[in-house]
């Protein structure tokens, strides 16, 4: 779903504000609500068009832009272009056993309490889902088009250029209007909603904290994946793309988990040929015969 950041005419006719456009008619739920998709960013606020061109500078194609917080660069026909995160967070739901125990040390790290509702991290389990459908890991993509940064009017959620590029938001500047959580184009929004601070959060890859005492952020430590019983969660360059199953990847390959272990090695979660036929469920193939 495609999204670019322009002043319309009717806007600036009309209410002077910036619009953020997305699929008519597209809602989400936020907090048990269904919230459209696709509402002004700025009228609210106060986001005049002279104040958001003073925000983010009237300059050229290609000039870097340092605005509310967010720093990117302006390109031809009004499209910003962020900084491209060095790595994200990859999965594999295969693997997911649902022990929550990624969720229980991304709060313990960040907040100082084990609250799976503060987890920055969300697993979403099905009990009545069978293998590989019923657990699912639900991690920021730290996106190359951050819809999450393109709607904050604070500049709250913004691209941390001292920590990789992460995209994180900083909590003394969130006003709590939540665009950034209806913004997130997954399911589950990849942005959370503390209801004790009243601030939108989401993951930094442990920049700001630390686990037990070595440094988080994209070179260090992640709390997450550190804990994880099963390996099913691993911090990597960022894939090419943005959607869901560049993400999801297979981390059962290894003659630990597939041949000692007796994980199905399988892209989908299937056994493979190979692990079929050591385990004599089916016949080797024979040998193509010679001339």
């Amino acid at each position: 779903m495609s999204e670019e950041k322009v002043i319309t005419p009717e806007a600036e006719a009309s209410i002077d504000a910036v619009q953020v456009h997305k699929a008519e008619g597209a809602t989400k739920k936020v907090l048990g609500y269904e919230v459209p998709i696709g509402t002004e960013v700025g009228a609210q606020e106060g986001m005049t068009r002279r104040r958001f061109l003073f925000t983010t500078g009237t300059v050229g194609a290609g000039a870097l832009l340092v605005g509310q917080g967010v720093l990117a660069f302006a390109l031809p026909n009004n499209v910003v272009a962020y900084p491209t995160a060095k790595g994200a967070l990859l999965v594999d739901t295969k693997k997911c056993a649902n022990c929550t125990s990624c969720m229980l040390a991304c709060s313990s790290v960040h907040y100082g309490e084990a609250s799976l509702a503060l987890s920055r991290i969300q697993i979403i389990f099905d009990p009545f889902a069978q293998y590989p459908n019923g657990a699912r890991q639900a991690q920021c993509h730290q996106c190359k088009d951050p819809k999450c940064v393109a709607v904050c009017p604070t500049g709250a959620n913004h691209v941390d250029t001292a920590n990789g590029n992460i995209r994180t938001v900083d909590a003394r500047k969130c006003i709590g209007c939540q665009k950034c959580v209806a913004a997130c184009p997954f399911e589950t929004s990849r942005i959370q909603w503390d209801p004790k601070t009243k601030n939108a959060q989401k993951c930094d890859l442990c920049a700001t904290s630390k686990y037990w005492s070595e440094k988080g952020g994209p070179d260090g430590k992640h709390a997450c994946e550190e804990v994880c019983p099963m390996h099913a969660i691993k911090y990597s360059e960022k894939p090419k793309e943005d959607g869901v199953a560049d993400y999801e990847v297979n981390l059962r390959t290894t003659d630990m988990w597939a041949k000692w272990m007796g994980f199905p090695a399988g892209d989908d979660g299937e056994f493979t040929y190979e692990q079929l036929v050591a385990k004599g469920l089916v016949p080797a193939a024979k040998p193509a015969a010679e001339g």
